[in-house]
């Protein structure tokens, strides 16, 4: 972990100085991973938990703009998802290896192992859990602020322990000889295992999870909604804010964007307290209809100026990603 952190400071003042080259940024990411993995692995360390301590430090640092978490977040999205395939495939390709170096042993040995592992996997999470979420709130400052929660939301949180690309991967790096030249002792039944966890608990509890929460009568309490409502709540009072002490801005325009946001302030105080301003409701959702049918006018007029040739697919792109953050704004409210 301590490797993951390093790299991470290293590289930190890079990035700083990288915002405006979004594809050497984006692509700097990405090798950072193997680097610290590679960089741990050599030093005889885990390369999985370098990885994991250098992407938890990345996110508490804010180096990204907001081009470049839009660009960002795209990539990424299918990077994970091509990632997590490709392991899924690496496995697929190695099964027949591993089952073949295990045919030693019985298959009903073999199944009796699988079993007791994910048992142990299983119930290890689950005794982790409650402790885990009771324990820190028993003093009183700490139950003040974070109450604890019914024993039904631990349950479930304790029921998805399910296994994945993670596990895989940690498996997968056990090199194939020792040092001595000897073959990795036993890596052939730890990746059999491995795989039982990850085809257990994500057939087993992942199907299983739906039924537990109908059984346990668990709803959306709106937590998450309210977190959202009160982010933008005091995003938009840190604007009002901010508004009032600009003494040198236009009168017109201050008093038209202060008026804005004070009508979001109105808006998420109400969706944030349970008690809706119906007034600021309705007018915030008749604006933003309007502005949505507005945003489809001025796509078809750009795509018509288009392939009438007045403007080229440069200039097109250039005007659509404006419009598509538009889009996604107002989606948001």
């Amino acid at each position: 972990m301590a490797i993951g952190i390093a790299v991470a400071l290293i590289l930190t003042p890079l990035f700083r100085r990288l915002t405006q080259d979004i594809p050497v940024y984006l692509i700097l990411t990405f090798l950072s991973g193997y680097g610290a993995y590679l960089l741990a692995d050599a030093l005889q360390c885990s390369g999985v938990l370098a990885v994991v301590a250098l992407g938890m430090f990345y996110i508490r640092i804010n180096t990204m703009t907001p081009e470049l978490r839009i660009q960002g977040a795209a990539i990424w999205d299918i990077v994970v998802f091509l990632l997590n395939g490709l392991i899924f495939i690496l496995i697929g390709l190695q099964m027949r290896s591993v089952i073949e170096h295990l045919s030693g042993r019985s298959l009903i040995t073999l199944s009796w192992y699988a079993f007791i592992i994910c048992l142990t996997a299983i119930l290890i999470r689950i005794a982790w859990v409650f402790p885990g979420t009771y324990l820190p709130r028993l003093p009183a400052r700490v139950r003040a602020r974070d109450p604890f929660p019914p024993w039904q939301h631990a349950a479930i949180v304790a029921w998805t322990g399910m296994r994945g690309v993670v596990s895989l991967a940690s498996a997968l790096a056990l090199p194939l000889v020792l040092a001595n030249g000897q073959p990795f002792p036993q890596r052939d039944l730890i990746i059999f295992l491995t795989s039982s966890v990850i085809l257990v608990t994500l057939v087993f509890q992942g199907l299983t999870l739906p039924l537990l929460i109908r059984w346990l009568k668990i709803e959306d309490d709106g937590g998450s909604e309210r977190e959202e409502n009160k982010a933008r709540l005091e995003a938009a009072q840190a604007r009002l804010k901010e508004l009032a002490s600009k003494d040198g801005a236009k009168a017109e325009a201050l008093e038209r964007v202060s008026h804005y946001y004070e009508s979001r302030v109105r808006l998420f105080s109400g969706r944030y307290s349970n008690n809706q301003d119906e007034v600021a409701e309705k007018r915030f959702t008749g604006m933003g209809k309007l502005q949505l049918d507005l945003l489809d006018v001025e796509q078809a007029a750009l795509i018509k100026l288009r392939n009438d040739e007045v403007i080229n697919d440069e200039v097109l792109r250039t005007v659509q990603r404006d419009l598509d953050l538009e889009w996604l704004r107002l989606q948001d409210d």
